[in-house]
């Protein structure tokens, strides 16, 4: 068992460690040559599905690990520590597991979610829209009711997996509210856009989602008509606790680079690690990683609690993916020009770390949930484990 892993039962600590090992072998040897050549990893997903690792907090009944949030996220980070890229999508895939899993019928719940658990299905979630990043409630794709089909038309922006993934869950208006719909990939009318040219993360291709008269079951809405923003928000306050441990990871393995750097780099006759100049930068970066783990898993233990998260969410995701961005930056840094090369992956790790701080809400969305959730908060409030 790792020694930097705190977990509630002995099952967890060894699907942590299993989950090192398997990012190791199976994911490692390919995370370069997908990089730069922008390639989408598929098959990593059906891997990662296939031991489990696609469906961890859900229920086992549909071939769900069943797990802890905070389990869940610990392997999120493992697998994040390796590649980020494929740590972004299975966050994404299991957020858009979220709808279903949730609030489901049971007949759509029986027929959908094995496939989606077990990585034959690959999933992706399509809310922003290119005029309304961070306010869903401006969106303006629509679904309008035609007997027993709904017709879709509308623009979705920054999905991830889009032109790959086997299904899309949809955000789209109806009527006075917002609905939600699984859209299979086939469905005539959906179409995706060429992935965006990003500076990072190049691996997980993000495109425009075009719908054109999309016509969708009644039976694939998700929820009751009206009921889309309230499962899209619930599933944002998870989504972005998987991003405050994609991030961790990422801000792991700068910090892990840089100390092997550092160790085996000699100037002036000793190891550049023993120069107290770059031992506290080191240490610095080391403090950041550790603040960043525990604001994650305090959230994700009152998830698991049943406890109002929302706020906890938003400083996890804030912490994380602001130290991501220090921390890969100051591990550059510590290589020195050797640090701004392609021959070592920290340049990379440095531009992945960017988009942290955009997507799941940019971290100033999260301030604006942090601070008027402070200005709910009455006076006085006793702030315990149980409390908010």
């Amino acid at each position: 068992m790792p020694a930097d892993r705190v977990v509630p039962t002995a099952e967890a600590a060894d699907l942590i460690v299993l989950t090192r090992q398997l990012a190791q072998r199976e994911l490692a040897p390919l995370v370069d040559a997908h990089e730069a050549h922008e390639t989408f990893p598929r098959d990593t997903f059906r891997i990662l599905g296939r031991a489990g690792l696609l469906s961890l907090p859900y229920p086992e009944r549909y071939g769900g690990g069943e797990q802890p949030y905070e389990v869940y996220l610990q392997v999120l980070e493992e697998i994040a520590t390796v590649w980020a890229s494929v740590g972004v999508g299975v966050s994404v895939h299991v957020l858009s597991c979220f709808g279903p899993a949730e609030f489901g019928t049971p007949q759509q719940q029986e027929q959908w979610l094995p496939g989606l658990f077990g990585g034959e299905l690959l999933g992706a979630y399509c809310l922003s829209e290119p005029h309304a990043g961070s306010d869903p409630a401006a969106m303006r794709t629509k679904a309008v009711r035609q007997g027993d089909d709904y017709l879709l038309n509308g623009v979705k922006a920054w999905t991830t997996h889009g032109g790959h993934a086997d299904f899309y869950k949809i955000m789209a208006r109806t009527g006075d509210g917002i609905s939600c719909f699984l859209v299979p990939a086939e469905t005539a009318g959906l179409e995706a856009d060429p992935p965006e040219r990003k500076m990072g993360l190049t691996a997980s291709h993000t495109t425009a989602i075009r719908l054109t008269d999309v016509r969708v079951p009644v039976e694939r809405r998700i929820g009751a008509e009206g009921e889309g923003l309230r499962i899209a928000l619930r599933g944002l306050d998870s989504g972005r606790l998987g991003i405050a441990a994609v991030a961790t990871g990422l801000a792991q393995a700068a910090l892990d680079a840089a100390v092997a750097y550092a160790r085996q780099r000699e100037t002036f006759g000793r190891a550049i690690i023993d120069h107290q100049g770059l031992g506290f930068l080191l240490a610095d970066m080391a403090a950041a990683v550790e603040t960043s783990r525990a604001a994650y898993l305090s959230a994700a233990r009152r998830r698991d609690l049943g406890l109002p998260f929302t706020r906890q969410a938003a400083i996890a995701k804030l912490v994380a993916t602001d130290n991501a961005m220090r921390v890969t930056t100051d591990a550059v840094q510590v290589l020195g020009g050797v640090g701004y090369t392609r021959d070592f992956p920290l340049e990379r790790y440095m531009r992945e770390a960017k988009v942290m701080q955009i997507f799941e809400g940019t971290n100033q969305i999260q301030r604006m949930v942090i601070g008027r959730s402070l200005a709910r908060e009455e006076k006085g409030t006793i702030r315990t484990a149980e409390g908010s």
